[in-house]
Order: structure tokens, then sequence, then C-alpha cells
């Protein structure tokens, strides 16, 4: 039945590529798949040793610049929430590259505050993160992190003012779902990590070691 209203929606509404708007019924277009695959590069950075961080490795498939940095601003800032379903069309077809993702029990995603989904309508990341979930065959877990103060957005923000901005801001509900769980946090931009770190830094509190949390976002500035 799903797959059905599916298709009667692509024959009201036809799928288009969105970063080009040409026609396309995976959300990506031939040659703008051909233009993101040339800015690919599934990277892992390990973090064992390093005392500052909450996480131990951090993943990511681009590097934040070009034809992705856009795709992400405008997913973030410009209201494009489609372009989620672009960046998962193609991940999916890239899926051979970071199949050690499935280690995972589940998906943790970094939020945003109550304020800021109103305002925008969506978390990016959420809507990422559910695509990334259906390749690897990982459940995201709600009701788990929570943004409780509203902050000033870090891209505005030198990497100090960024550590500051981040600390206090996020807390743990319903502990009993990450217990003795390998936990992987999901944010769209690794700039500084000083987001990514804090959200890791409250599970770290509940008891969980760093080893058993990792990061992933889409670029790494």
């Amino acid at each position: 039945m799903r797959k059905i209203l599916e298709s009667l929606v692509n024959i009201i509404y036809p799928q288009v590529c969105g970063i080009c708007g040409k026609m396309s019924n995976t959300a990506i277009c031939n040659k703008c798949y051909k233009k993101m695959k040339e800015e690919y590069c599934f990277g892992i950075d390990n973090y064992r040793n390093d005392k500052n961080k909450n996480f131990i490795e951090h993943y990511y498939f681009f590097k934040y610049r070009e034809l992705i940095r856009d795709q992400i601003i405008a997913l973030k800032f410009r209201e494009k929430a489609y372009i989620y379903k672009t960046i998962g069309s193609f991940l999916k077809k890239m899926q051979k590259s970071f199949e050690n993702l499935e280690i995972y029990d589940i998906i943790i995603v970094v939020p945003v505050s109550n304020k800021r989904k109103k305002e925008r309508g969506y978390n990016q990341s959420e809507l990422i993160a559910k695509e990334i979930s259906k390749i690897i065959k990982v459940p995201i877990a709600k009701n788990i992190l929570y943004k409780i103060k509203n902050t000033v957005p870090q891209s505005s923000l030198n990497k100090e003012q960024r550590e500051q901005n981040a600390k206090g801001v996020y807390m743990i509900k319903n502990q009993q779902k990450i217990i003795n769980k390998k936990i992987l946090l999901i944010d769209d931009i690794y700039t500084t990590g000083s987001t990514i770190n804090e959200c890791a830094k409250v599970i770290v509190q509940q008891g969980i070691s760093k080893e058993q949390i990792g990061v992933l976002t889409i670029a790494k500035d």
C-alpha cells in the first residue's frame, strides 16, 4: 500500500534532483551525482588517545566545500528540506565504503532547540540521519538527547566562543535506553567539534565510556 501511495505522489509531484532541479526518480540526476562523487571522501579520525574528546572516532563523507557546502547551507538556512533526499540518495550508492558504521546499536541525533526547530520547521541533522539509518540499518533512538537552552548559531563564532556557547546546553533523559549500547552521534558539520563533543560529554556522564561513542557528520570543515 505504501509503495502504491508513493507512486501516486511521484506522478502528481514528480521527483526532481535537489541540486539542479531536473527530473530524477532518485532525487539526484546522473550529472550531479558525478559532481558529488568527485567530492566524496569518506574518512575516519581516531581520538582514542585524545583526552579532550568524549568520543573515539569521527566519520565524515565530505570536506565542507564547493557543492556539498552549498547543499548543506541550503538545507540548513534556506528552507530547502528536500535536499536531504538528494544527499541520502547519493549516500545509498556509496554504502559499501562505510559498512563499518553497522557496528553501532543506536543513532542519536544532535538536537536543535525547540525554538530553532519551530522557526526552521525541521532538524536538518535528523532528516539526514533518517536516510543513514535506513542505509546502515541502525535505528534512531529518540527522546534521549535534548538541547535545553537557545544559543547563538555556532557558525557566527570563533573556536573559543564555540566551546563556551556549547557548554551546559544539552541533557540526557531516559538513560536506560543507552546502557550497554554502542552509540553513533550524527550532526551535519564538524568544524571545531565543540557541539558534538559536548553532546558526547553528557552521554559519558551517564556512565557510557567514550569507546562506545562514535561521531558521524556529513562534512568536515
